[in-house]
């Protein structure tokens, strides 16, 4: 793993780390949730179980988190630090697939970037937990911008997932150009599991992993 500095010109700069397996066959610029950070055990453990599978990951902080705020950015300044992470990753990847995408709120603000401009070589969009609405409060506002991605993109959700209701989100991902929906069965937000189910939190990630693995290969 490499310990990298991201330049977002106005808005200073923020940590990222890159972490390469060397038989990488593809490099996902990774953002965060809103409560966490590029070092969150859930960040991690995403980026271990996507390196096994020969991923690479370029992890990095939205300013609000690398000074120990507690409201997340704006848009301007979130798409300032999705777009240097592109960057930095594309200049890591020697030649390899580019995509980009994250957790929760990572994941949707790597969208809304993408829907007001191009992210440069960036091949699709993976949505680890797309977060459509807040809990307890069905909507589909935070939707709106997707019709503006034109790229291909990847929605991983659990059927439990009280931010993304799976009666509002379907239809919403049907209508959209180049867009896969994939439900992680019987997982929440966070891709935890009840025990009931009979499955592992290693279920889960080895599900995810192979999912985002064959999307990124169907877009290489």
């Amino acid at each position: 793993m490499r310990e990298l500095k991201l330049d977002l010109g106005e808005y200073g700069q923020v940590s990222a780390v890159l972490q390469l397996p060397a038989s990488a066959t593809a490099l996902l610029a990774l953002a965060h949730g809103a409560g966490t950070d590029m070092r969150h055990a859930s960040i991690q453990s995403l980026a271990d179980g996507l390196a096994a599978a020969g991923i690479g990951t370029l992890r990095y902080n939205f300013p609000y988190k690398e000074h120990g705020r507690g409201r997340p950015d704006s848009p301007a300044v979130t798409g300032a630090a999705v777009r240097a992470a592109c960057a930095a990753a594309a200049e890591a990847a020697r030649g390899l697939p580019l995509f980009a995408g994250g957790r929760s709120f990572g994941g949707r603000m790597t969208s809304l970037a993408a829907s007001e401009a191009p992210l440069p070589g960036v091949r699709g969009i993976v949505f680890f937990a797309f977060p459509l609405h807040p809990a307890g409060a069905p909507a589909t506002k935070r939707a709106e911008h997707l019709a503006q991605v034109s790229m291909p993109t990847l929605f991983l959700q659990g059927p439990r997932d009280e931010l993304a209701t799976p009666t509002l989100l379907e239809p919403i991902v049907s209508q959209l150009p180049n867009a896969t929906l994939h439900w992680v069965e019987a997982a929440d937000h966070s891709f935890k599991v009840l025990k009931r189910s009979g499955r592992t939190d290693a279920d889960v990630m080895n599900e995810i992993v192979e999912t985002t693995a064959a999307f990124m290969r169907a877009n290489s």
